[in-house]
């Protein structure tokens, strides 16, 4: 029998939980047996949830957590204060080994200074970047960093590449993955300062496959598997990424149900239609994995349904069989 991941899921968090977040929770644990999931949340509450649904009660187990952690709070005060909250005993569990990975849709800051405080960086990973998969026209690319670190230097970006290397290599089996900056321009003299200095450091990367700059408008193309940028441009182009298309699938559905001629036409192209729209569903790829940590910590979308849910807590199996800390340890080297 395969070795059984432990998965500490943020019951309470987002906008849609504990509802959602238990949906999902159980549709992984029902389609894999490799997976137990720790849900931790007000047990009364959790409970309730779970009454609705069949499921191996062996697979999931609910752990008591008294207090919520809110969007609007002030992550640190938050993390130090609230103690017996979802998110601070759940990635307690991963620093004690008790869990092997950690899922939330919860606040965004709170899990980024939990991270760091409580999970704790790997040594020699300067800055945990957070890095989701986006759908692309060749499958997906992964984009490095999106919202943990705003104001990074080059050395930062430097690591996001090689750290995002290993992820794409060994998660999602891309050899060799092609990694590119964020730039205006092709040519190496364009960009910010940032940008104007990571880039001869990068050509340097021996142990990357660093092909130059992309534009914003190359990256849904698939040019580069790994998207490299400071947080603040990351996260403009996943909220425009993740807006434009919901807005392109609601046009399209639209149009296709204008006329009695198109209603027509879609009946017929309406199965591959589907499966088109739903490879462009960034929660069909699961969230976004704070890189870098000494245990695994995913960010979801706050607004977030079972269906990403569950991808998160199953992408957290592929991260602990394929060693992912283990590689990035090997990987960054050590400042004494």
């Amino acid at each position: 029998m395969s070795e059984i991941i432990k998965v500490a899921v943020d019951a309470m968090g987002g906008d849609n939980a504990p509802g959602e977040i238990v949906k999902g929770a159980i549709d992984a644990v029902n389609l894999r047996d490799d997976i137990k999931v720790l849900l931790v949340g007000q047990e009364e509450v959790v409970n309730q949830e779970l009454a609705q649904y069949t499921y191996n009660k062996e697979q999931v187990e609910v752990i008591h957590a008294s207090e919520i952690i809110e969007t609007a709070e002030p992550p640190v005060m938050a993390i130090r204060k609230k103690k017996d909250s979802s998110i601070v005993i759940a990635m307690n569990l991963v620093k004690n080994g008790e869990a092997d990975a950690f899922v939330s849709a919860g606040s965004s800051g709170a899990i980024l200074v939990g991270g760091q405080l409580i999970v704790g960086r790997i040594k020699g990973v300067e800055r945990p970047p957070l890095a989701p998969l986006i759908p692309t026209a060749n499958g997906v690319s992964l984009l490095i960093d999106c919202g943990a670190n705003v104001d990074a230097r080059s050395s930062h970006l430097v690591q996001f590449a090689k750290i995002g290397s290993i992820y794409m290599e060994h998660v999602v089996g891309i050899k060799n993955p092609k990694v590119a900056i964020v730039n205006i321009g092709a040519e190496e003299e364009k960009g910010n300062a940032l940008v104007k200095e990571t880039f001869p450091l990068l050509k340097e990367c021996e142990d990357i496959n660093f092909i130059g700059s992309i534009e914003a408008r190359d990256i849904p193309q698939g040019l580069a598997d790994v998207i490299v940028c400071e947080a603040f441009v990351g996260n403009v182009i996943l909220k425009l990424y993740e807006g434009l298309a919901g807005v392109l699938i609601k046009k399209i559905k639209g149009g296709l149900m204008s006329t009695l001629k198109s209603k027509i036409g879609a009946a017929l192209a309406l199965p591959a239609l589907k499966n088109t729209l739903k490879s462009f569903d960034t929660g069909e790829h699961g969230g976004a994995p704070l890189l870098g940590l000494n245990g695994l910590v995913v960010k979801t979308h706050g607004s977030s349904k079972a269906i990403e849910v569950c991808n998160s807590i199953i992408q957290c199996v592929t991260f602990k069989e394929q060693q992912i800390n283990e590689k990035i340890r090997e990987r960054i080297q050590v400042k004494e």
